[in-house]
């Protein structure tokens, strides 16, 4: 069955529910620019997943994830960072970094799946 419509996307829904627990666990986080990096990387992984599934051909819906997939990378190096500066505390750092990659796990699937229709 096709996806009709991108909120049907399960990389799409994790995303979103990513970017709330990234939002959550950096809120009272005084380093604004920080805050500000991360937080806009975890929304670019839903956004570009959205963007790209309205786009008129799979090649250019699979430009749009690799753009996810990579918003993906630039939050867990931002999370490992965080960590190191003692923003986040481990057991947040681990539960986040594993969500990443299970939502990276899912677009590089996404992929794979769209490649291979062409």
């Amino acid at each position: 069955m096709k996806i009709q419509k991108f909120e049907d996307i399960i990389a799409w829904q994790k995303a979103q529910n990513f970017a709330v627990a990234i939002y959550q666990a950096f809120k009272e986080l005084k380093d604004y620019g920080f805050k500000d990096q991360i937080q806009r990387a975890s929304v670019s992984i839903s956004n570009n997943i959205a963007e790209g599934f309205d786009r008129l051909s799979d090649k250019e819906f699979i430009r749009f994830l690799y753009i996810a997939q990579a918003s993906c990378s630039e939050v867990k190096s931002m999370l490992y960072l965080a960590n190191r500066l003692n923003y986040l505390q481990d057991a947040i750092t681990k539960q986040c970094i594993e969500d990443a990659n299970e939502i990276g796990r899912i677009i590089r699937g996404l992929i794979k799946s769209l490649s291979t229709n062409d």
